[in-house]
């Protein structure tokens, strides 16, 4: 039986890119919309044609308003989130950045699919994915990418190497360094175009 052949689409509005990457009808949502915005979210999910209910996991790169301001409304509607074990412990934090305006729903902790990342290529692999999740803090420091076997890479908002800072020159690189390694050839970013990634 052959693999499903892999698809990736941007459901993004905003300014902020939300990937949808499917293996036939098992799909993954890479960030997850800014709070308060579930209709516009289901509209465009609707429109690209991917039903929620073929959504096997939500997955936020890292714990900022605009990439898991829906986390909690995706579980409401039946699509777990999967949390890599280095964000655990802020995935509370967000919730100071966060203002009432703001209309989000709080994050439980206790129902959500925690993985280590030596074991995010069998997870993956389950629903249909080949790649694995890489810890590339920068950003901030529970970011996390998504690497597929394809190169293709979902980098969040992983500061590009071009506007590195002196005061996070290497661990930002340390980052992008890694995802070279490991194969990435093509950055999916939280933001903008998609690219290729930047040399070394």
């Amino acid at each position: 039986m052959c693999a499903a052949k892999v698809t990736i689409i941007n459901v993004g509005y905003r300014s902020t890119n939300f990937w949808v990457i499917s293996a036939g009808t098992s799909r993954l949502i890479i960030d997850l919309g800014w709070p308060g915005t579930m209709p516009t979210m289901q509209a465009n999910l609707t429109r690209m044609g991917v039903p929620m209910r073929e959504l096997r996991y939500g997955f936020a790169t890292h714990y900022h308003i605009d990439h898991a301001g829906l986390a909690q409304e995706f579980k409401h509607a039946g699509v777990p989130l999967l949390v890599a074990d280095v964000q655990v412990e802020w995935i509370p934090r967000m919730k100071a950045h966060i203002k009432p305006a703001d209309q989000f729903t709080d994050i439980t902790t206790h129902d959500n699919r925690v993985i280590s990342l030596a074991d995010s290529r069998d997870v993956l692999g389950a629903i249909g994915l080949a790649g694995q999740l890489l810890h590339t803090p920068g950003h901030s420091p529970d970011s996390v990418s998504l690497l597929l076997d394809d190169g293709s890479v979902f980098t969040g908002d992983l500061t590009h190497p071009m506007f590195v800072t002196d005061e996070e020159s290497a661990v930002t690189n340390a980052s992008w360094q890694l995802l070279r390694d490991h194969g990435a050839t093509t950055v999916h970013a939280g933001h903008g175009p998609v690219r290729p990634i930047a040399p070394a």
